[in-house]
C-alpha cells in the first residue's frame, strides 16, 4: 500500500521562503516520477514540480521553486522562495511508477495536501 505524506505548510508573508516535504512509503521515489501540484480555492488543480529521469516546473514558479529528492529518506521536497499571494493553495505530493509528466490523471498516489497561505 503506498502511501504518501506531506508536510511543512504554513501562513507565510510574501516573499517568505517555505519548504514542503512528502514522505513516501511503499513507492521507491528513486524509480518513480514524483510530482507537485497545487490547488486554489475555486479553481483547477494545477502541476507545479516533478522530478523522475529530469525535473520540469510550471512557468509561474520557475526560477522560485526546486524540488528535490532524499533518496535515503524516500522524501521529496518543494523548495518555495519569493512566495507570493497568488502562490495560496492546498499543496499535493503525487507519485507515478513511469515517466515524467504534468498530466494529473498519470499519477496514481496522492497526499492528503498541506495548506500554504501567503499574505500580501
Amino acid at each position: 500500500q503506498v502511501q504518501l505524506v506531506e508536510s511543512g505548510g504554513g501562513l507565510v508573508q510574501a516573499g517568505a521562503s517555505l519548504r514542503l516535504a512528502c514522505a513516501a512509503a511503499g513507492l521507491t521515489i528513486s524509480t518513480s516520477t514524483m510530482g507537485w501540484f497545487r490547488q486554489a480555492p475555486g479553481k483547477e488543480r494545477e502541476f507545479v514540480a516533478a522530478t523522475g529521469a529530469n525535473t520540469d516546473y510550471a512557468t509561474s514558479v520557475k526560477g522560485r521553486f526546486t524540488i528535490s529528492r532524499d533518496n535515503t529518506k524516500n522524501t521529496v521536497f518543494l523548495q518555495m522562495a519569493g512566495l507570493k499571494p497568488e502562490d495560496t493553495a492546498v499543496y499535493y505530493c503525487a507519485g507515478r511508477r513511469g515517466l515524467s509528466t504534468r498530466t494529473m490523471y498519470m499519477y496514481d498516489y496522492w497526499g492528503q495536501g498541506t495548506q500554504v497561505t501567503v499574505s500580501p
